[in-house]
């Protein structure tokens, strides 16, 4: 099959590589890439800031009051307004109200939704903003049956499991638990730090990584140190 003409080369190409099915699985796997980057749990403009300009691709904001790294809207939209160009911007919810998610998507410009609770895959689907499904990994149930119903997901976070935490745990678990091969990207999460991200980029190869206690000095303080090394040491 020959690339489809485009009186712009650079563009056509492009979008004969995203137009390919499955093209990021055969791309990912043919060439040495480092992972997509996320810092979660974004609580202050300055770390924001320092995650932007060290090179992440997308930041996380918290909307969930039991977190430690819990933003109001008003927080959320003071950070976002000082991020430069080409940094995303990932709402987290788990088990929102319909409420809550108006609220957020109506003042805040979202770049994706990040669900980390029991929401079924209606519930994400229904706000018309690509977002990804997080799961808790354990060893009772595969991931390939947790991730199955979410067909309209763009890809799955994969995280540890601990009775009673929704993700931030600080803890790793056994990466061996993920599929070779699963239908969407993958971005790994859990226990991630800049003393194990090349370890963990070797062995999973995942999409995407997500760190949020791995770079702090405290709960929703980001050590800017930290930042740096991780996303040094994540290949960037």
């Amino acid at each position: 099959m020959e690339a489809p003409s485009s009186p712009y080369p650079v563009v056509g190409s492009v979008f004969w590589i995203l137009s390919r099915p499955r093209a990021w699985e055969r791309e990912h796997q043919q060439m040495e890439v480092s992972p997509r980057i996320k810092i979660c749990g974004i609580t202050r403009v300055d770390d924001g800031l320092i995650a932007a300009e060290s090179g992440v691709d997308a930041i996380g904001l918290v909307f969930y009051r039991k977190s430690r790294r819990y933003v109001t809207v008003e927080q959320a939209m003071e950070i976002v307004r000082a991020l430069p160009p080409f940094v995303s911007v990932v709402g987290l919810f788990v088990d929102a109200s319909d409420e809550l998610i108006q609220s957020v998507l109506g003042a805040v410009p979202l770049s994706l939704l990040q669900f980390h609770g029991n929401e079924p895959e209606t519930e994400c689907a229904r706000w018309g903003v690509r977002y990804i499904k997080a799961f808790r990994v354990r060893p009772d149930i595969a991931v390939a049956e947790m991730v199955a119903p979410y067909t309209t997901a763009c890809g799955y976070l994969l995280d540890s499991y601990k009775a009673g935490e929704v993700g931030g745990t600080g803890e790793s678990f056994d990466w061996d638990l993920i599929p070779h091969k699963l239908n969407k990207p993958v971005v790994l999460a859990g226990g991630l730090s800049p003393d194990n991200i090349v370890q963990a980029v070797n062995r999973v190869r995942p999409y995407g990584v997500d760190v949020s206690s791995g770079v702090e000095s405290q709960p929703g303080i980001k050590d800017h140190d930290k930042i740096k090394a991780f996303i040094k040491a994540a290949g960037r």
